[in-house]
């Protein structure tokens, strides 16, 4: 047991003394200071089958016998290699993705890298963890990067390596909503690159990119790219929640796993 995790669990107690764990979502009292209560645990909606076998969206049918990809992937082959999506975005994973980027709930981490861990495909090969990076002035301002934190918790659960500064952002981007996809593309030109110093340990790897929300695919396409160009053998996009612009509706609501 590492020196942070044996501090971690002998001071448990006194913290939860001290501040008695309570639900991130509803405030009810809970057993540990990472969770949900179960009320607000089945209201989270975790990605199933049937789904697109190229970039796991949910397809709206029960007939599908094998593998079987949905019309954007049909039409346009991403680069990566799969998404694996903790959740489906609704109300409940949005204000715990709010609460972790701009609430400086930075506790939430290990139990939302949890679910993102649990859709990992098998790990065959040379695997490495990259998060999403942020431009600096960001990082300043917020005083850290969700997605770097997601990234460190599940290169401790998967026991793979992680490269927190593999990517860099060369520029600040303003916000993509409400822009096409050519004008996402746009203004994401150039404004992804690898840090030369991580470059000779991308190649010849498997990466596992990873970021908070996946809402239009664009920053993460982005990220691929840079990523395929310096040699990634296949990048598998790993988020907290994930967008769906098309098919089911992310409203049913989920039980807790054993």
């Amino acid at each position: 047991m590492s020196l942070s995790a044996y501090l971690r669990e002998s001071l448990a107690p006194l913290v939860d003394l001290v501040f008695p764990p309570r639900c991130p979502l509803c405030g009810d009292a809970i057993g540990e200071q990472t969770g949900l209560c179960l009320s607000c645990w089945s209201q989270l909606v975790i990605p199933g089958a049937p789904c697109c076998a190229a970039c796991q969206v949910p397809l709206n049918t029960d007939a599908v016998e094998g593998a079987i990809s949905c019309p954007t992937c049909l039409a346009d082959p991403p680069q990566h290699a799969g998404i694996a999506a903790g959740t489906l975005y609704n109300e409940p994973s949005r204000k715990l993705v709010l609460a972790l980027k701009h609430g400086g709930r930075i506790a939430l981490a290990p139990f939302m890298a949890g679910l993102i861990a649990a859709r990992l495909p098998p790990f065959e090969g040379e695997w490495v963890v990259v998060p999403v990076p942020l431009y600096r002035w960001r990082i300043w301002r917020r005083g850290y990067n969700q997605a770097a934190l997601l990234a460190c918790e599940l290169a401790a659960r998967t026991q793979q390596p992680l490269m927190v500064d593999a990517l860099r952002r060369t520029k600040q981007t303003p916000s993509l909503g409400g822009l096409g996809r050519n004008e996402r593309k746009k203004v994401l030109a150039g404004a992804i690159a690898i840090n030369p110093s991580a470059a000779r340990n991308i190649a010849g790897r498997n990466v596992i990119l990873v970021d908070d929300v996946l809402t239009s695919g664009a920053t993460s396409d982005a990220c691929v790219r840079v990523l395929r160009k310096a040699g990634a053998t296949q990048v598998v996009i790993a988020c907290f929640a994930r967008v769906i612009e098309h098919g089911p509706p992310a409203s049913q609501p989920q039980t807790s796993p054993a």
